[in-house]
C-alpha cells in the first residue's frame, strides 16, 4: 500500500507504526484530523491477514471518527489505532503498557479507548503508562460500558427522524424492527418498550432474542426475515453494509434509524433510499452517544452532563434533515456536509487567529 498517497487523498495528518518485538507488539495509530481538537478513537485488536489490511482498516476508522466527532459538536478530532494480533491469546500487560508508551509519546495528539477486541482491563494497563486513555475502570473516573449511552442517543435520534417522516416523535404504537439485540440493541429495546412501541427482533444469538421476547414482549423472526417486516422503523444494530442492492427491494419501512456502523454498502444505496422515500438517519450521527460519554471523561465524568449532551442527538438529526432539504441531497450526504461545514468554519478561524502578543506593537 502507498501510505502517503492514501494519506494525501483523504487529508490524514499522521500515521505512526509502533513495534516492540520483546512483547509482540505490532500496532498502527492513525490521526486523521485535529482541527477541532485532539484525535480520539478506540484501539482495535484483530488478527489482520496482512499489514495492508490493518493499514486500510485503521485509516478508514480514523476518518470516520473525524466526521462522528464533528457532527456531534465535540471539540475532538478523529483517530484510531489497531494492534495486529488475536485478542483471545495474544494479550498481556506488557503488550498494552508498551502501546501506552507510544500513545504517551504523541503528547496528547491522540487519545485511545476501547474497541473491538479490547476491554476495560486493557485500558487500565495502558493507563499505567499514559493519561491519554478513556474507558478505564470506574475507579479512574470512567463512564463505564458505552452501550447504554449509545442506545439512548439512537432512541433520541429515532424520535427526531420519526417526527419528520411520520409526523410525530412519540413512538407509542409504532412498529420497530430491531436487527440485533446485543449490548446496544438490548438497551434500545428497553427504551422503545417503555414508550409503547411494538418490537419485532432478530439476532444470530437465539438467547439474546429470547431475552428480549421474555422481558419486552418482542416478536422474534429469523435473521433473514427482518428485512421484510412491515414496520414503521427499521433499526440496524448489528452488522454494517446491510442496506444494499439485495436488501433494498425487501425493505418495508418508512425510516431507517439504528446503531450499526457503516449501514450503507455504498453511496448509491443511500441515493436509492431517498428515491424510495425511506428517510435514513446517518449512522455516525445517530450512534455517537458512546463517543459523547467517553469525551465527557476528559472533563471529569459527570453522568447527568454527559446524557444531556447525548440527548442533543435529537437536534443533530434535525440539522441533518434541514441540510438535506436546503441542499436537496440525501441525508447521508447532508450528514457529511454538517461535519465538513463545522470543520471548515473552525479551521478558517484557526488560520486567521493571531495570538494577542503578536498584535501588540
Amino acid at each position: 500500500m502507498e501510505v502517503f498517497t492514501g494519506m494525501q487523498k483523504h487529508g490524514y495528518e499522521q500515521v505512526v507504526f509502533c513495534q516492540n518485538a520483546d512483547v509482540g507488539l505490532k500496532a498502527i495509530i492513525a490521526i486523521h484530523d485535529t482541527t477541532l481538537g485532539p484525535a480520539l478513537g478506540g484501539l482495535r485488536m484483530w488478527p489482520y491477514p496482512t499489514e495492508d489490511d490493518a493499514i486500510f482498516d485503521v485509516l478508514r476508522l480514523a476518518r470516520g471518527m473525524t466526521y462522528k466527532a464533528a457532527a456531534a459538536g465535540l471539540n475532538l478530532g478523529g483517530g484510531k489505532s489497531v494492534i495486529i494480533g488475536d485478542s483471545r491469546r495474544d494479550k498481556s500487560e506488557a503488550l498494552f503498557r508498551a502501546f501506552g508508551r507510544f500513545v504517551q509519546a504523541l503528547a496528547g495528539r491522540y487519545i485511545t479507548a476501547e474497541d473491538v477486541g479490547t476491554s476495560v482491563e486493557d485500558m487500565d494497563w495502558i493507563h499505567m503508562e499514559t493519561d491519554y486513555v478513556t474507558g478505564v475502570s470506574a475507579a479512574y473516573g470512567s463512564s463505564g460500558d458505552p452501550s447504554p449511552a449509545t442506545a439512548f442517543g439512537v432512541w433520541q435520534g429515532m424520535k427526531a427522524v420519526a417526527k419528520e417522516a411520520l409526523g410525530t416523535d412519540n413512538l407509542s404504537g409504532l412498529t420497530v424492527a430491531l436487527q440485533g439485540v446485543g449490548h446496544v440493541g438490548y438497551y434500545l429495546a428497553r427504551h422503545l418498550k417503555d414508550e409503547g412501541a411494538k418490537l419485532v427482533v432478530c439476532d444470530i444469538n437465539a438467547e439474546a432474542a429470547a431475552r428480549v421476547k421474555t422481558e419486552y414482549g418482542a416478536e422474534v423472526v429469523d435473521t433473514d426475515a427482518i428485512y421484510a417486516v412491515d414496520c414503521d422503523i427499521f433499526a440496524p444494530c448489528a452488522l454494517g453494509a446491510i442496506v444494499n442492492p439485495k436488501t433494498l427491494p425487501r425493505l418495508r419501512c418508512k425510516v431507517i434509524a439504528g446503531a450499526a456502523n457503516n449501514q450503507l454498502l455504498s453511496e448509491s444505496d443511500g441515493d436509492a433510499l431517498t428515491e424510495r422515500g425511506i428517510l435514513y438517519a446517518p449512522d455516525f450521527v445517530i450512534n455517537a452517544g458512546g463517543l459523547i460519554c467517553v469525551a465527557d471523561e476528559l472533563e471529569g465524568y459527570n453522568r447527568d452532563r454527559a446524557y444531556k449532551k447525548v440527548a442533543g442527538i435529537y437536534g443533530n438529526i434535525q440539522r441533518v434533515i434541514d441540510i438535506a432539504k436546503r441542499d436537496r441531497i440525501p441525508t447521508y450526504r447532508a450528514a457529511e456536509r454538517l461535519a465538513e461545514e463545522r470543520l471548515a468554519l473552525i479551521g478558517q478561524q484557526k488560520r486567521f487567529y493571531l495570538p494577542a502578543e503578536m498584535l501588540v506593537r
